[in-house]
């Protein structure tokens, strides 16, 4: 199977369930095939939390941490306080062996994050948020999870992130005065190499 199939395997999916038994399946050739495209979120989600987060700042939240792309690169930036959570336990072992993370979470994030309120600096969540992965509200449990000051950097897909409900739950977050936006990417493409109708924006957010 290529990893265009998988990838709309994944979008297909019609439970966590599902979407945890392609990931299993896929997470060793997973950054040879997306590599491969030219796939550069994780490089631009490292480097968007680190604009606005200093490496000392705290423990950083990898939400949906696939096999450790950014946890590897946010490593190399001086970021030594890394937690991985992702659906896959087969993602989280080859994640392991990067060496960058210090603690690992096999968790649905829509459903719960076993973390307590306000432990985190920081967190980053790319790539997890298109059709067949996790839910908008997701963004409820990583804005727990963060500490007022702190700030998270996540991506959405242009074509299915209004008809997700991304709009309403991140609307919610500011009105109720949990973040709000410090930043917005333009319209990128996360394949350099294929998929050249896939745009995306990443945000930044700061909780208060």
């Amino acid at each position: 199977m290529s990893d265009t199939e998988e990838l709309e395997d994944v979008y297909a999916a019609q439970s966590a369930e599902d979407t945890r038994r392609i990931y299993n399946k896929w997470s060793h050739s997973y950054d040879a095939d997306n590599l491969s495209r030219g796939y550069r979120l994780p490089a631009l989600g490292a480097g968007l939390l680190a604009q606005y987060l200093r490496p000392d700042a705290g423990p950083v939240l990898d939400a949906g941490s696939g096999t450790g792309l950014v946890g590897e690169t946010l490593r190399l930036m001086g970021f030594d306080h890394l937690t991985a959570c992702d659906l896959s336990p087969e993602m989280l072992c080859v994640s392991a062996a990067t060496a960058a993370y210090e603690s690992f979470h096999e968790t649905d994030i829509g459903a719960h994050i076993p973390l307590d309120d306000s432990l985190c600096a920081g967190f980053v969540c790319v790539g997890a948020f298109g059709p067949g992965h996790a839910p908008p509200r997701s963004l409820i449990e990583l804005a727990r999870v963060t500490r007022p000051g702190g700030i998270g950097v996540f991506n959405l897909l242009e074509a299915h992130y209004v008809e997700q409900g991304f709009p309403d739950i991140m609307q919610a977050l500011t009105d109720t005065g949990r973040w709000e936006q410090v930043h917005v990417t333009p319209p990128f493409l996360p394949f350099l190499l294929a998929e050249p109708d896939l745009w995306s924006r990443a945000y930044v957010m700061r909780m208060l």
